[in-house]
Protein backbone atom coordinates (compact mmCIF):
# COMPACT_ATOMS: atom_id res chain seq x y z
CA UNK A 1 0.00 0.00 0.00
CA UNK A 2 1.31 3.45 -0.88
CA UNK A 3 2.19 5.85 1.92
CA UNK A 4 -0.37 8.51 2.86
CA UNK A 5 0.15 12.19 2.09
CA UNK A 6 0.49 14.64 4.91
CA UNK A 7 -2.66 15.43 6.83
CA UNK A 8 -1.94 19.12 6.50
CA UNK A 9 -1.96 18.90 2.70
CA UNK A 10 -5.25 17.05 2.72
CA UNK A 11 -6.84 19.59 5.01
CA UNK A 12 -5.68 22.50 2.87
CA UNK A 13 -7.57 21.17 -0.14
CA UNK A 14 -10.95 21.86 1.34
CA UNK A 15 -10.97 25.31 2.93
CA UNK A 16 -14.00 26.30 4.98
CA UNK A 17 -17.67 25.55 4.41
CA UNK A 18 -20.96 27.14 5.35
CA UNK A 19 -21.78 24.66 8.10
CA UNK A 20 -19.82 23.96 11.25
CA UNK A 21 -18.05 20.60 10.96
CA UNK A 22 -19.11 19.53 14.44
CA UNK A 23 -22.87 19.28 14.72
CA UNK A 24 -24.83 20.04 17.90
CA UNK A 25 -25.31 16.83 19.83
CA UNK A 26 -28.84 15.49 20.34
CA UNK A 27 -27.67 13.09 23.03
CA UNK A 28 -24.90 13.07 25.59
CA UNK A 29 -21.58 12.53 23.86
CA UNK A 30 -18.64 10.82 25.62
CA UNK A 31 -15.60 12.97 26.35
CA UNK A 32 -13.47 11.18 23.72
CA UNK A 33 -16.13 11.50 21.01
CA UNK A 34 -17.23 14.25 18.65
CA UNK A 35 -20.24 14.53 16.38
CA UNK A 36 -19.37 15.12 12.73
CA UNK A 37 -21.87 17.25 10.79
CA UNK A 38 -22.13 15.67 7.36
CA UNK A 39 -23.96 18.73 6.02
CA UNK A 40 -20.70 20.64 6.49
CA UNK A 41 -19.11 18.95 3.49
CA UNK A 42 -22.08 18.38 1.18
CA UNK A 43 -21.02 21.46 -0.79
CA UNK A 44 -17.35 22.42 -0.99
CA UNK A 45 -16.03 25.75 -2.28
CA UNK A 46 -13.61 23.81 -4.48
CA UNK A 47 -13.62 20.08 -5.17
CA UNK A 48 -10.13 18.70 -5.89
CA UNK A 49 -9.37 16.55 -8.91
CA UNK A 50 -8.70 12.83 -8.57
CA UNK A 51 -5.03 13.58 -9.10
CA UNK A 52 -5.08 15.99 -6.15
CA UNK A 53 -7.16 13.87 -3.78
CA UNK A 54 -7.96 10.15 -4.02
CA UNK A 55 -7.81 6.86 -2.16
CA UNK A 56 -4.04 7.14 -1.66
CA UNK A 57 -4.28 10.57 -0.04
CA UNK A 58 -4.13 11.39 3.64
CA UNK A 59 -7.32 10.95 5.68
CA UNK A 60 -9.73 13.73 4.92
CA UNK A 61 -10.15 16.53 7.46
CA UNK A 62 -13.60 18.21 7.35
CA UNK A 63 -13.76 22.01 7.33
CA UNK A 64 -13.20 23.82 10.61
CA UNK A 65 -11.47 20.75 12.06
CA UNK A 66 -7.80 19.80 12.27
CA UNK A 67 -5.96 16.52 12.13
CA UNK A 68 -4.90 17.05 15.74
CA UNK A 69 -8.50 17.65 16.74
CA UNK A 70 -9.65 14.48 15.04
CA UNK A 71 -7.02 12.48 16.93
CA UNK A 72 -7.75 14.20 20.24
CA UNK A 73 -11.34 12.90 20.19
CA UNK A 74 -10.97 9.70 18.16
CA UNK A 75 -14.57 8.47 18.26
CA UNK A 76 -16.33 10.25 15.39
CA UNK A 77 -20.11 10.11 15.51
CA UNK A 78 -21.78 10.26 12.08
CA UNK A 79 -25.13 8.95 13.33
CA UNK A 80 -26.69 8.78 16.80
CA UNK A 81 -26.75 4.97 16.58
CA UNK A 82 -22.98 5.07 17.09
CA UNK A 83 -23.51 6.39 20.62
CA UNK A 84 -25.13 3.07 21.55
CA UNK A 85 -22.04 1.28 20.28
CA UNK A 86 -19.69 3.55 22.20
CA UNK A 87 -21.55 3.61 25.50
CA UNK A 88 -21.00 6.38 28.07
CA UNK A 89 -17.23 5.98 28.53
CA UNK A 90 -15.29 4.44 25.64
CA UNK A 91 -11.51 4.36 25.97
CA UNK A 92 -8.71 4.59 23.41
CA UNK A 93 -5.09 3.73 24.23
CA UNK A 94 -1.91 3.39 22.19
CA UNK A 95 -0.33 0.32 23.81
CA UNK A 96 2.73 -0.34 21.63
CA UNK A 97 4.76 1.34 18.92
CA UNK A 98 7.78 0.78 16.67
CA UNK A 99 9.83 3.41 14.81
CA UNK A 100 9.26 1.89 11.35
CA UNK A 101 8.75 -1.89 11.44
CA UNK A 102 5.03 -2.67 10.79
CA UNK A 103 4.70 -5.58 13.22
CA UNK A 104 1.08 -4.65 14.04
CA UNK A 105 -0.44 -5.55 10.69
CA UNK A 106 -2.96 -8.37 10.35
CA UNK A 107 -4.24 -11.69 11.71
CA UNK A 108 -5.42 -10.19 15.00
CA UNK A 109 -6.82 -13.16 16.90
CA UNK A 110 -7.81 -13.75 20.53
CA UNK A 111 -6.61 -16.86 22.36
CA UNK A 112 -9.25 -16.96 25.04
CA UNK A 113 -7.77 -19.59 27.47
CA UNK A 114 -4.77 -17.36 28.25
CA UNK A 115 -6.45 -14.03 27.37
CA UNK A 116 -3.75 -13.22 24.82
CA UNK A 117 -3.96 -11.53 21.44
CA UNK A 118 -1.80 -12.61 18.51
CA UNK A 119 -1.02 -10.53 15.39
CA UNK A 120 1.47 -10.57 12.53
CA UNK A 121 4.02 -8.41 10.78
CA UNK A 122 3.44 -6.94 7.31
CA UNK A 123 4.76 -9.30 4.60
CA UNK A 124 6.51 -7.66 1.66
CA UNK A 125 7.07 -4.37 3.45
CA UNK A 126 10.47 -2.72 2.91
CA UNK A 127 10.72 -1.48 6.50
CA UNK A 128 10.05 -5.00 7.77
CA UNK A 129 12.43 -6.66 5.33
CA UNK A 130 9.87 -9.46 4.97
CA UNK A 131 8.43 -11.36 2.04
CA UNK A 132 10.71 -13.43 -0.18
CA UNK A 133 13.80 -13.87 2.00
CA UNK A 134 12.29 -13.53 5.47
CA UNK A 135 8.82 -14.49 6.59
CA UNK A 136 6.58 -12.09 8.45
CA UNK A 137 6.69 -12.91 12.16
CA UNK A 138 3.93 -13.60 14.70
CA UNK A 139 3.68 -11.62 17.95
CA UNK A 140 1.40 -11.52 20.98
CA UNK A 141 0.40 -9.37 23.97
CA UNK A 142 -1.27 -10.21 27.27
CA UNK A 143 -4.68 -8.62 27.77
CA UNK A 144 -4.04 -8.61 31.51
CA UNK A 145 -1.23 -6.11 30.91
CA UNK A 146 -3.33 -4.22 28.37
CA UNK A 147 -6.36 -3.89 30.67
CA UNK A 148 -4.15 -2.37 33.36
CA UNK A 149 -3.37 0.68 31.18
CA UNK A 150 -6.74 1.29 29.52
CA UNK A 151 -7.26 4.61 31.32
CA UNK A 152 -4.13 6.08 29.67
CA UNK A 153 -4.16 7.56 26.19
CA UNK A 154 -0.54 6.52 25.63
CA UNK A 155 0.87 3.45 27.37
CA UNK A 156 3.78 2.71 25.05
CA UNK A 157 6.47 0.81 26.97
CA UNK A 158 4.07 -0.60 29.56
CA UNK A 159 2.88 -3.62 27.55
CA UNK A 160 5.23 -6.44 26.57
CA UNK A 161 5.19 -7.49 22.90
CA UNK A 162 6.49 -11.07 22.49
CA UNK A 163 7.56 -12.71 19.24
CA UNK A 164 6.30 -16.26 18.64
CA UNK A 165 8.66 -18.80 16.98
CA UNK A 166 6.23 -21.00 14.98
CA UNK A 167 7.72 -24.42 14.20
CA UNK A 168 7.85 -25.22 11.32
CA UNK A 169 7.61 -21.54 10.45
CA UNK A 170 4.38 -20.29 8.90
CA UNK A 171 5.39 -18.64 5.58
CA UNK A 172 4.07 -15.07 5.69
CA UNK A 173 0.94 -15.46 7.83
CA UNK A 174 -1.75 -12.86 7.10
CA UNK A 175 -5.15 -13.99 8.44
CA UNK A 176 -6.13 -15.98 11.52
CA UNK A 177 -9.09 -17.34 13.44
CA UNK A 178 -9.74 -19.46 16.51
CA UNK A 179 -10.03 -23.12 15.60
CA UNK A 180 -10.72 -26.09 17.89
CA UNK A 181 -8.77 -24.66 20.80
CA UNK A 182 -5.87 -23.57 18.59
CA UNK A 183 -5.26 -20.86 16.00
CA UNK A 184 -5.69 -21.32 12.26
CA UNK A 185 -3.64 -19.10 9.93
CA UNK A 186 -3.99 -18.19 6.28
CA UNK A 187 -0.39 -18.13 5.01
CA UNK A 188 0.46 -16.17 1.87
CA UNK A 189 3.40 -18.41 1.00
CA UNK A 190 6.99 -17.50 0.22
CA UNK A 191 8.50 -17.80 -3.24
CA UNK A 192 7.48 -20.54 -5.67
CA UNK A 193 8.21 -23.50 -3.39
CA UNK A 194 6.58 -22.53 -0.07
CA UNK A 195 2.97 -22.69 -1.17
CA UNK A 196 0.16 -20.70 0.44
CA UNK A 197 -1.66 -22.79 3.02
CA UNK A 198 -4.06 -23.02 5.94
CA UNK A 199 -1.85 -23.84 8.92
CA UNK A 200 -2.80 -24.68 12.52
CA UNK A 201 -0.68 -23.13 15.28
CA UNK A 202 -0.51 -24.46 18.81
CA UNK A 203 -0.74 -21.12 20.70
CA UNK A 204 1.48 -22.28 23.57
CA UNK A 205 5.12 -23.37 23.57
CA UNK A 206 6.61 -25.00 21.56
CA UNK A 207 4.25 -23.29 19.07
CA UNK A 208 4.24 -26.28 16.73
CA UNK A 209 2.35 -26.04 13.45
CA UNK A 210 0.36 -28.42 11.24
CA UNK A 211 -0.60 -27.82 7.61
CA UNK A 212 -4.36 -28.30 7.11
CA UNK A 213 -4.67 -27.44 3.39
CA UNK A 214 -2.17 -26.24 0.77
CA UNK A 215 -3.71 -26.74 -2.70
CA UNK A 216 -6.80 -26.72 -4.87
CA UNK A 217 -6.79 -30.09 -6.67
CA UNK A 218 -3.02 -29.95 -7.07
CA UNK A 219 -2.81 -26.24 -7.93
CA UNK A 220 -1.18 -23.65 -5.68
CA UNK A 221 -3.32 -20.86 -4.30
CA UNK A 222 -2.12 -17.31 -5.05
CA UNK A 223 -1.50 -15.83 -1.57
CA UNK A 224 -4.13 -16.65 1.04
CA UNK A 225 -5.26 -13.58 2.94
CA UNK A 226 -8.11 -13.85 5.44
CA UNK A 227 -10.09 -16.62 7.05
CA UNK A 228 -13.27 -17.18 9.07
CA UNK A 229 -15.64 -19.96 10.09
CA UNK A 230 -19.32 -20.30 9.23
CA UNK A 231 -21.14 -20.50 12.60
CA UNK A 232 -23.73 -22.92 11.19
CA UNK A 233 -21.90 -25.58 9.20
CA UNK A 234 -18.47 -24.88 10.75
CA UNK A 235 -16.83 -24.88 7.32
CA UNK A 236 -13.75 -22.68 6.87
CA UNK A 237 -14.06 -19.82 4.37
CA UNK A 238 -10.98 -17.98 3.12
CA UNK A 239 -9.92 -15.42 0.52
CA UNK A 240 -7.15 -15.71 -2.07
CA UNK A 241 -6.02 -12.48 -3.77
CA UNK A 242 -2.57 -12.09 -5.35
CA UNK A 243 -0.84 -9.69 -2.96
CA UNK A 244 2.16 -11.98 -2.73
CA UNK A 245 2.88 -11.25 -6.39
CA UNK A 246 2.10 -7.54 -5.94
CA UNK A 247 4.65 -7.41 -3.11
CA UNK A 248 7.28 -9.45 -4.96
CA UNK A 249 7.40 -12.58 -2.83
CA UNK A 250 5.11 -14.90 -4.82
CA UNK A 251 4.96 -15.89 -8.49
CA UNK A 252 2.33 -14.53 -10.87
CA UNK A 253 -1.15 -15.84 -9.99
CA UNK A 254 -2.12 -19.14 -11.59
CA UNK A 255 -5.75 -19.15 -10.53
CA UNK A 256 -8.54 -16.57 -10.39
CA UNK A 257 -8.75 -14.55 -7.14
CA UNK A 258 -11.77 -15.88 -5.26
CA UNK A 259 -13.32 -17.04 -1.99
CA UNK A 260 -13.02 -20.71 -1.03
CA UNK A 261 -14.81 -23.00 1.37
CA UNK A 262 -13.19 -25.96 3.11
CA UNK A 263 -14.90 -28.80 4.96
CA UNK A 264 -12.29 -30.19 7.33
CA UNK A 265 -14.37 -33.32 7.97
CA UNK A 266 -14.57 -34.50 4.36
CA UNK A 267 -11.62 -32.58 2.88
CA UNK A 268 -13.87 -30.98 0.25
CA UNK A 269 -12.64 -27.66 -1.18
CA UNK A 270 -15.12 -25.61 -3.20
CA UNK A 271 -15.40 -22.07 -4.54
CA UNK A 272 -17.85 -19.90 -2.59
CA UNK A 273 -17.66 -16.74 -4.72
CA UNK A 274 -15.66 -15.08 -7.49
CA UNK A 275 -15.93 -11.84 -9.48
CA UNK A 276 -13.41 -9.95 -7.32
CA UNK A 277 -10.25 -8.07 -8.21
CA UNK A 278 -8.61 -8.62 -4.82
CA UNK A 279 -10.86 -10.48 -2.31
CA UNK A 280 -9.50 -9.62 1.11
CA UNK A 281 -11.36 -9.58 4.45
CA UNK A 282 -14.19 -12.01 5.20
CA UNK A 283 -16.64 -12.48 8.07
CA UNK A 284 -20.16 -13.63 8.92
CA UNK A 285 -23.02 -11.84 10.61
CA UNK A 286 -24.33 -13.14 13.96
CA UNK A 287 -26.19 -16.35 13.20
CA UNK A 288 -24.48 -16.63 9.82
CA UNK A 289 -27.31 -15.21 7.68
CA UNK A 290 -24.92 -12.94 5.78
CA UNK A 291 -21.29 -13.06 4.70
CA UNK A 292 -19.21 -9.93 4.10
CA UNK A 293 -16.21 -9.86 1.77
CA UNK A 294 -13.99 -6.86 1.10
CA UNK A 295 -12.47 -6.21 -2.33
CA UNK A 296 -9.31 -4.10 -2.20
CA UNK A 297 -8.65 -4.16 -5.93
CA UNK A 298 -7.86 -0.45 -5.94
CA UNK A 299 -4.42 -1.59 -4.74
CA UNK A 300 -3.29 -4.32 -7.09
CA UNK A 301 -0.28 -3.34 -9.21
CA UNK A 302 0.01 0.09 -7.68
CA UNK A 303 -3.00 2.39 -7.47
CA UNK A 304 -5.89 1.61 -9.83
CA UNK A 305 -8.54 4.17 -8.89
CA UNK A 306 -11.47 2.65 -10.76
CA UNK A 307 -11.13 -0.77 -9.14
CA UNK A 308 -13.19 -1.67 -6.06
CA UNK A 309 -12.55 -0.39 -2.57
CA UNK A 310 -15.74 -1.98 -1.36
CA UNK A 311 -17.50 -4.34 1.00
CA UNK A 312 -19.90 -6.86 -0.53
CA UNK A 313 -22.65 -8.72 1.30
CA UNK A 314 -23.91 -12.18 0.38
CA UNK A 315 -26.91 -14.10 1.64
CA UNK A 316 -25.73 -17.43 3.04
CA UNK A 317 -28.02 -20.31 2.17
CA UNK A 318 -28.76 -23.24 4.48
CA UNK A 319 -26.27 -25.37 2.55
CA UNK A 320 -23.51 -22.77 3.06
CA UNK A 321 -23.49 -21.39 -0.48
CA UNK A 322 -23.43 -17.65 -1.19
CA UNK A 323 -26.19 -15.86 -3.13
CA UNK A 324 -27.54 -12.33 -3.75
CA UNK A 325 -24.29 -10.38 -3.94
CA UNK A 326 -24.89 -6.76 -2.89
CA UNK A 327 -22.62 -3.74 -2.61
CA UNK A 328 -22.74 -3.00 1.11
CA UNK A 329 -20.31 -0.05 1.34
CA UNK A 330 -17.66 1.86 -0.59
CA UNK A 331 -15.12 3.31 1.82
CA UNK A 332 -14.03 6.95 1.72
CA UNK A 333 -10.46 6.44 2.93
CA UNK A 334 -8.12 4.01 1.17
CA UNK A 335 -9.40 0.41 1.35
CA UNK A 336 -11.55 -1.82 3.58
CA UNK A 337 -9.20 -4.57 4.72
CA UNK A 338 -10.18 -6.69 7.73
CA UNK A 339 -13.93 -6.90 8.43
CA UNK A 340 -15.86 -8.09 11.50
CA UNK A 341 -19.34 -7.78 13.00
CA UNK A 342 -20.59 -7.15 16.50
CA UNK A 343 -23.34 -9.04 18.33
CA UNK A 344 -26.01 -6.70 16.89
CA UNK A 345 -24.88 -7.22 13.30
CA UNK A 346 -23.12 -3.88 12.87
CA UNK A 347 -20.21 -4.13 10.43
CA UNK A 348 -16.68 -2.86 11.22
CA UNK A 349 -13.83 -2.56 8.70
CA UNK A 350 -10.19 -1.53 9.04
CA UNK A 351 -9.50 1.29 6.56
CA UNK A 352 -7.00 4.06 5.83
CA UNK A 353 -7.79 6.19 8.90
CA UNK A 354 -8.89 3.65 11.49
CA UNK A 355 -12.02 1.51 11.85
CA UNK A 356 -15.31 2.48 10.20
CA UNK A 357 -18.65 1.18 11.48
CA UNK A 358 -21.91 0.67 9.55
CA UNK A 359 -25.29 -0.61 10.70
CA UNK A 360 -26.68 -3.76 9.01
CA UNK A 361 -28.33 -1.68 6.26
CA UNK A 362 -25.02 -0.07 5.27
CA UNK A 363 -25.43 3.33 6.94
CA UNK A 364 -22.14 4.79 8.19
CA UNK A 365 -22.50 5.24 11.94
CA UNK A 366 -19.06 6.37 12.99
CA UNK A 367 -15.31 5.99 12.94
CA UNK A 368 -12.68 4.92 15.45
CA UNK A 369 -10.05 7.33 14.19
CA UNK A 370 -6.35 6.50 14.27
CA UNK A 371 -5.27 8.85 11.49
CA UNK A 372 -3.37 6.00 9.85
CA UNK A 373 -4.03 2.66 8.20
CA UNK A 374 -5.63 0.05 10.44
CA UNK A 375 -5.45 -3.09 8.29
CA UNK A 376 -7.14 -5.29 10.86
CA UNK A 377 -8.56 -5.53 14.38
CA UNK A 378 -10.52 -7.93 16.53
CA UNK A 379 -13.04 -7.99 19.34
CA UNK A 380 -11.50 -9.77 22.32
CA UNK A 381 -14.43 -10.17 24.71
CA UNK A 382 -16.09 -7.83 27.19
CA UNK A 383 -16.39 -4.86 24.81
CA UNK A 384 -12.64 -4.89 24.17
CA UNK A 385 -11.09 -4.26 20.77
CA UNK A 386 -7.48 -4.55 19.61
CA UNK A 387 -6.68 -2.46 16.52
CA UNK A 388 -3.52 -3.04 14.47
CA UNK A 389 -2.13 0.17 12.97
CA UNK A 390 1.06 -1.08 11.30
CA UNK A 391 3.59 0.68 13.58
CA UNK A 392 1.12 1.30 16.41
CA UNK A 393 -1.15 -1.05 18.37
CA UNK A 394 -4.34 0.30 19.96
CA UNK A 395 -6.69 -0.86 22.69
CA UNK A 396 -10.30 0.32 22.55
CA UNK A 397 -13.17 -0.39 24.91
CA UNK A 398 -16.79 0.04 23.85
CA UNK A 399 -20.29 -0.87 24.95
CA UNK A 400 -20.63 -3.13 21.90
CA UNK A 401 -19.80 -6.81 22.14
CA UNK A 402 -18.08 -8.65 19.32
CA UNK A 403 -19.61 -11.47 17.31
CA UNK A 404 -17.31 -14.08 18.80
CA UNK A 405 -18.91 -17.30 17.60
CA UNK A 406 -15.41 -18.46 16.65
CA UNK A 407 -14.44 -18.61 20.32
CA UNK A 408 -16.87 -21.49 20.77
CA UNK A 409 -15.30 -23.64 18.04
Amino acid sequence: MASLRSLATAAALFGHGVYAAVAPAKRAVPSLAQVINQKSFNVLPSVPTAEEYNASSAPWVPQNLTSAGLLDKPFHVYDDEFLDILGPNPTFTIIAQTPKDPIFHEAVVWYKPKDEVFFVQNAGNADAGTGLNKSAAIFKVSLKEVDAVKDSRNAVGKVTVTQIPSNPEIPNPNGATQYKGQLLYAAEGQGPKKAPALIILNPVAPYNTTVLLNNYFGRQFNSLNDITINPNNLDIYFTDPSYGESNNFRPAPGIIPQVYRYNDKTGAVTVAADGFVMPNGITFSPGGKYAYVTDTGIWRHGLELTNPSSIYRFTVQADGTFENRKTFAFVDTNIPDGVHTDSKGNVYAGVGDGVHVWNPSGKLLGKIYTGRTAANFQFVGGGRLIVAGETQLYYVTLAAEGNLVESQL
